[in-house]
């Protein structure tokens, strides 16, 4: 979820999700969950605390942290979810149950007290910037009751985003998905993240599920959001990363690029520290 409005690109196809990037997919898998196990040990924290939406991220990451052997929470929270995205979290807690003695989860359907908080907001006349800050709104609330549960539970609070998302075009949304107390995945491309959700038995539905952040109550993907797929937006932050220009693309290519750059930009906001003034020390 990103804090400006993008123009939808929709039925553009999604390809090479699987794509060989030579990943070393077994150790990778093996880093990460020891490096999780050893961050709560060190941190004197007893496990783990994830939203579960239904989609890629949420169940590799989740899957990660159970396999630490550490307490792991999943937590449903929906907001006039789409029944879709429901069944496939559902099915997939209940996987994650079977398999590790560690995972719980809950479900606290946030959806009355959304519509309460939009209820208590003035009238505005901007019905375009009035749905993405609802958006983020849903996002933020969730990440409240995430830290209700981390601060019950002596949890950590673990983040689903990845690479492309995080540090590419910030398409997360500040204090919210983007609120975490560590970030399992966000070394990862997208096709990394898939890579990985094969190899530990994601399951097919999860997989073959076009990614959406579902905050808009709607059917609308990542994709119909950003305008391009993630094949395409890791593709434009490698040109990125090598100093290429849009002089040496074709249409699409210059399309994406353009597209990429223009968040890249606009959310760094989001990616860098928070700016301090920082008085000179003649003032004081």
């Amino acid at each position: 979820m990103t804090s400006e409005i993008l123009k939808p690109l929709r039925g553009h196809v999604i390809i090479h999700r699987f794509k060989n990037n030579n990943m070393q997919v077994e150790k990778v898998t093996a880093h990460i969950v020891g490096w999780l196990k050893q961050y709560a040990q060190e941190s004197k924290m007893d496990g783990f605390v994830i939203g579960v939406s239904g989609g890629v991220d949420s169940a590799v990451t989740s899957t990660l942290c159970a396999m630490t052997g550490l307490k792991t929470l999943c937590v449903e929270m929906p907001i006039h979810q789409a029944k879709g995205q429901v069944t496939r979290a559902k099915e997939h807690i209940t996987q994650l149950k079977k398999q590790f003695a560690g995972v719980t989860s809950t479900q606290v359907d946030l959806t009355e007290l959304f519509e309460g908080f939009k209820a208590q907001l003035p009238e505005t006349s901007n019905s375009d910037t009035l749905q993405v800050s609802l958006a983020n709104t849903r996002a933020r609330l969730r990440m409240t009751t995430l830290y209700y549960f981390a601060g019950l539970h002596k949890y950590l609070v673990a983040g689903t985003g990845n690479k492309v998302e995080d540090f590419g075009v910030g398409f997360y949304t500040k204090y919210g998905d983007g609120g975490v107390d560590l970030s399992p995945i966000a070394d990862l491309l997208k096709s990394q993240v898939y890579a990985i959700a094969k190899h530990i038995k994601v399951s097919p539905q999860i997989l073959e599920a076009a990614p959406t952040d579902g905050l808009f109550g709607d059917s609308r993907t990542d994709q119909d959001q950003i305008g391009a797929s993630y094949d395409e937006l890791e593709w434009a932050m490698k040109m990125q990363e090598l100093g290429k220009t849009d002089s040496e693309f074709n249409t699409r290519e210059k399309e994406v690029f353009k597209i990429y750059t223009r968040l890249n930009k606009a959310n760094k906001h989001k990616m860098n520290p928070i700016p301090i003034c920082e008085i000179p020390l003649s003032f004081i």
